[in-house]
């Protein structure tokens, strides 16, 4: 006799309810590492690389075109960056004065970068590694760059643009 013999009449069998279950397990799983990549990766093209703009009228041109400040310049090291989760961008400071930004979410899976360190980007979940000045591949398994974020540096505030 069978554990599926055993079960009420009209109830699922064991093995209907275990699959469902490993489906929804998958499903959590995949909607973690991100699946949207069409929304932000190929709308932007470059951002702006040198600090100190000129402060011309503080009635503000460039955050009304994209949004708020995302940090001083000042909380960017230099040969190093900083991850900013919620806004889905990284930016980074390659060199003194040299601000670039780029999509926080890696080209292989979509896992969230993490850590920017000597110019390199890292993701923490295959280990790819990224470029801090151009977003280039530097170690797979990821074969695209980030993607470019534009960004507005005026004075000492950097501005998703």
């Amino acid at each position: 006799m069978t554990s599926e013999s055993l079960q009420p009449p009209g109830s699922p069998a064991r093995r209907t309810v275990v699959a469902a279950v490993g489906a929804v397990g998958l499903a959590a799983a995949l909607a973690a590492c991100g699946s949207d990549d069409e929304s932000s990766g190929s709308s932007s093209t470059g951002n702006n690389s040198k600090g100190g703009g000129g402060s011309g009228g503080s009635g503000g041109g460039g955050a009304a075109a994209g949004g708020a400040v995302l940090a001083k310049t000042a909380d960017i090291p230099e040969g190093g960056g900083k991850v900013f989760a919620s806004q889905g961008v990284v930016v980074t400071q390659p060199k003194k004065g040299e601000f670039k930004a780029f999509s926080s979410k890696c080209t292989h899976q979509g896992c969230a970068v993490n850590r920017i360190a000597d110019g390199v980007i890292s993701c923490p979940c295959h280990k790819s590694e990224f470029s801090a000045t151009d977003g280039s591949v530097k170690k797979g398994p990821a074969t695209q760059p980030l993607p470019a974020k534009n960004i507005t540096v005026s004075g000492e505030e950097i501005t998703l643009a």
